[in-house]
């Protein structure tokens, strides 16, 4: 089951978004593994990344293995703070 992931870093801006998708993504035009859609834009206070992983499994496997590592070892220029994240099992995702 698709399995969807959103962020939101009160205060993020659209640099900071830039420095760290560079950061955890294999290339500027690629998903990770497992990631089927990606979106991110400015929202309320600050920004937002949503994320659509093939499998709850998919997504712990990104987080653990490259996401969190990478932003516990620290981004030039990207998020200072970790997010707030909401998660939810995807029952419809369209084209």
């Amino acid at each position: 089951m698709a399995y969807g992931v959103v962020h939101h870093f009160a205060g993020g801006t659209r640099e900071q978004y830039e420095a760290s998708i560079a950061a955890v993504h294999p290339t500027p035009d690629t998903l990770p593994e497992g990631q089927l859609f990606h979106a991110a834009g400015p929202s309320g206070d600050g920004w937002s990344i949503m994320a659509v992983h093939d499998s709850q499994e998919s997504w712990e496997k990104f987080r653990d293995e490259i996401l969190m590592p990478t932003m516990q070892a620290g981004i030039e220029g990207g998020f200072a703070a970790p997010p707030e994240e909401s998660t939810i099992d995807v029952y419809k995702l369209m084209p």
